[in-house]
């Protein structure tokens, strides 16, 4: 096929499946013969080459192994099978190449789509619908644990304090005031537990910014010395609808937990607390790709999550600290989703951060 028929003929591809452009994995479309017709958007941006360069190459000898792609397409184009699979190495421009997810699937017109997610991608859609799951999950057991333990409590209070009145002998009220005092304990527990779950919803304009500074004022009351917060802000931000009591109270147990764990550097007078917002463009999670969203991180440099709970830090009662309710980021998470947000944490020793991703008008 000379140049000026191809030319046409991608020209034709562009429009049939300009639709592609809008998807966050990349996809690019081929002849039998491995000669690109079309690539979107997302393709362009990860191997860091203009489509019109793309469109009209070998795609095969984008990867590191060419021979082995070209030999599926052969196959999907002679044997009509539905989809084949595997994985591979993609070049890039000016970078390492990249692990991804190879599927190959012939169209009705005859046309090969090969769609490449890549395997770190993968893995955080992995990751963000187990989150969801355990959010869920967490939020039933919750619930249900909390009315289960909270009908008894106060039968157990109410007896303590008629066998206290009954006694004869005073000096053994202490004993039934451990039990009223772990009762209240309890109960105080209960009512943090069920907190996220009674509370309306009350939605208003959002500065992230005032959230911020909100709480870098609470925690710098908190812990006036041996601690830098750092404000590292994108004031081009917008506002958003949100509920601002319930976002303040994520970011202030990120950060309080954050504060916790930098208690020895708080101590020597070198902690650092890094709040930094920037616009996420073009971002997918929660399998839904989203225009703007915000990214909200809060870093510190701390010893990082002790590996035994780095998989469970948002289950509820877990927490890497003696004497911890291990509430504080189940909760967090439990604002967030609200907000149809996530919550991921990147910690290794000397730097842990946590990611607030919150969809933007």
């Amino acid at each position: 096929m000379n140049s000026p028929e191809l030319s046409a003929v991608t020209a034709s591809s562009a429009d049939r499946y300009k639709a592609f452009d809008m998807l966050a994995t990349l996809v690019a479309v081929v002849r039998h013969d491995g000669v690109v017709l079309f690539a979107n958007a997302a393709l362009e941006d990860a191997r860091g080459i203009s489509r019109r360069v793309i469109v009209g190459s070998h795609f095969p000898d984008s990867f590191t192994q060419p021979d082995y792609l070209q030999s599926l397409l052969t196959r999907v184009s002679d044997h009509g099978f539905a989809a084949l699979r595997y994985d591979a190495w993609m070049l890039r421009m000016a970078r390492e190449p990249l692990p991804v997810h190879v599927i190959v699937t012939l169209t009705e017109g005859a046309d090969i789509i090969v769609e490449l997610l890549p395997l770190e991608q993968q893995a955080r859609q992995d990751r963000e619908e187990r989150l969801a799951e355990q959010a869920l999950a967490n939020k039933e057991l919750i619930r249900n644990l909390a009315h289960e333990i909270k009908n008894p409590l106060g039968g157990i209070r109410g007896a303590a304090q008629l066998l206290e009145m009954e006694m004869a002998a005073p000096e053994l009220n202490e004993y039934t005031q451990v039990i009223i005092h772990e009762a209240d304990r309890l109960q105080s527990l209960v009512d943090r537990l069920l907190a996220p779950h009674r509370k309306a919803h009350v939605v208003g304009d959002v500065n992230i910014h005032e959230v911020c500074e909100r709480v870098r004022s609470l925690i710098l009351a908190e812990f006036p010395k041996g601690l830098v917060v750092v404000q590292d802000y994108d004031t081009s931000l917008p506002e958003f609808r949100g509920d601002r009591e319930q976002l303040i109270q994520a970011v202030l147990n990120i950060a309080h937990n954050a504060c916790q764990a930098l208690a020895e550097r708080i101590a020597q007078g070198d902690a650092r607390l890094i709040f930094r917002t920037r616009v996420a463009r073009q971002t997918t999670f929660g399998k839904q790709r989203y225009r703007l969203a915000l990214e909200l991180h809060v870093i510190d440099n701390g010893p990082g999550v002790p590996d035994s709970i780095k998989d469970r830090i948002f289950y509820p009662l877990v927490s890497g600290r003696e004497g911890g309710s291990g509430l504080g980021l189940t909760l967090a998470q439990t604002f967030v989703q609200q907000h149809h947000g996530l919550i991921e944490c990147d910690s290794v020793p000397g730097m842990t951060d946590f990611k607030i991703l919150i969809p933007l008008p």
